[in-house]
């Protein structure tokens, strides 16, 4: 036993001397070494900012300083998914008033052409110069003389507030004010009480009025409403049309209701 020993101390001192490692100098020895558990290496942390690790110079030096994560070129890498914000839904635009308006208000029906301004055949037995307002049919006649009108379409009276006869233009008002009368007002309190003259105006561009009543030949800004009984006693024109008209004719004008 002395002898095994002292053979064996002999051989790792000659195994060191020699540069041999110590466990090569094991296999000298015929006695088996007691056997040892190494404790499980703890797993290296996974890290995800590759990108900030300083530059250590690759090889065994930065594997022992990154805790044996590969590196970025390595093939296995692994890119962490790049990070997208969530999207922001942002609350719809609140429509403009005309947008909100045409979505409640129904569809007005388009102006019909038959109304439009035309040169007709006159056979009446009125001179040139009178103005002849044919209210079942809605047209109003300028005579023109030689056989020839000018023939407008015209809104007139609901039922029960149409007339006939015949009426002078006693005055003439360009953009004219509205005051409602109070037999209106009686029907309508609702109306204001008084209203100056401008594009909202319901007596439109123009207006001719007819001897001492309270009914008028006038613009509108309801073009739709031409060519149906709309009105309470007067005689309603596009704006452009009364334009028109008040041009040709001034006061005095004789005015025939049929």
């Amino acid at each position: 036993m002395f002898t095994k020993t002292t053979l064996a101390l002999l051989t790792s001192v000659s195994c060191l001397a020699a540069g041999y490692h110590p466990a090569v100098a094991q296999e000298f020895s015929s006695e088996p070494e007691p056997a040892v558990i190494y404790a499980s290496p703890r797993p290296a942390p996974v890290r995800a900012a590759y990108a900030e690790r300083s530059n250590l110079g690759g090889g065994f030096i930065e594997f022992l300083f990154s805790d044996g994560a590969p590196p970025p070129s390595s093939r296995y890498y692994r890119r962490e998914p790049a990070y997208e914000p969530r999207p922001e839904y942002l609350p719809a635009a609140p429509q403009s008033m005309p947008e909100q308006e045409a979505a409640i208000e129904p569809a007005r029906p388009e102006f019909d052409p038959r109304f439009e301004k035309q040169l007709v055949d006159y056979h009446g037995a009125e001179k040139a110069g009178t103005i002849v307002i044919d209210t079942p049919n809605k047209f109003l006649y300028l005579v023109q003389g030689d056989g020839k009108a000018l023939r407008y379409g015209v809104g007139v009276g609901r039922p029960g507030f149409t007339w006939s006869g015949v009426k002078t233009i006693t005055a003439k008002r360009e953009w004219p004010a509205w005051t409602p009368p109070k037999e209106m007002l009686a029907r309508r309190p609702d109306l204001p009480r008084h209203m100056e003259g401008g594009p909202a105006n319901p007596l439109g561009a123009r207006a001719m009025y007819l001897g001492s009543s309270l009914y008028r030949i006038h613009g509108s800004n309801e073009p739709w409403t031409i060519g149906t009984n709309v009105s309470s006693g007067c005689i309603r024109m596009r704006n452009q049309d009364v334009i028109d008209l008040y041009g040709r004719v001034g006061v005095g004008t004789k005015v025939v209701v049929i």
